[in-house]
């Protein structure tokens, strides 16, 4: 019985009949991106810890400038934390919903050794911003490719929302939390937006 399944199977695979090939994957990338969405409430499932690795591992996989990665995070799941923690940011009903809350840190300094050497110095970062937006969207797209909800918060520039944080979570002082994702299984049914706009594109020029 067991050969002739095999036989089946042998058979089916030569004509093309085992299943659809998989998609090229650039395909795949596009369908990513052009699916996620913000999702701002969610389910009581909880996220596992191989999610939660795995969605720290695509932040860290983004972009830096001078490859100075400054990028530090706080991931919670404890929710009778969260009034203390964001004490008057209007997002905490979201935090609060969410299976875990992503606080995505960035050193604003770099440490680096003077050109004509000597002694390593702190100096302002000057890429940081962009480089915490980089870990941010990478952040949100992977909760997508896992079937999750995700949504970006503000934090920095607004001091009512990155300096409480700060304080609660021992953050160090050159370390600013730059934004704030909740992440959970979706509640909703939330669909992308298409922002796709011929008019915003110029080509040579202006």
């Amino acid at each position: 019985m067991m050969k002739k399944i095999l036989t089946l199977l042998a058979v089916a695979a030569l004509f093309g009949c085992a299943g659809p090939a998989p998609a090229p994957k650039a395909d795949i990338v596009m369908e990513n991106i052009l699916s996620r969405k913000s999702v701002r409430s969610y389910t009581d499932q909880k996220l596992t810890e191989e999610q939660i690795n795995t969605l720290l591992r695509a932040a860290m996989a983004a972009p830096s400038g001078s490859n100075i990665q400054p990028w530090s995070f706080v991931v919670l799941t404890d929710a009778s934390e969260y009034d203390a923690i964001f004490p008057g940011n209007f997002n905490l009903d979201k935090f609060k919903q969410a299976a875990a809350v992503f606080v995505l840190c960035a050193d604003t300094t770099v440490t680096r050794t003077p050109r004509g050497g000597g002694e390593p110095v702190v100096r302002p970062n000057g890429t940081w911003r962009d480089d915490m937006g980089a870990v941010t969207e990478n952040l949100l797209l992977a909760a997508e490719s896992l079937g999750l909800g995700a949504v970006w918060t503000a934090s920095y520039p607004y001091k009512d929302r990155y300096l409480p944080p700060k304080q609660a979570l021992g953050l160090p002082d050159t370390v600013i939390p730059y934004s704030i994702v909740p992440v959970g299984y979706p509640a909703g049914d939330e669909q992308p937006k298409d922002k796709w706009d011929p008019a915003r594109v110029h080509y040579g020029r202006w």
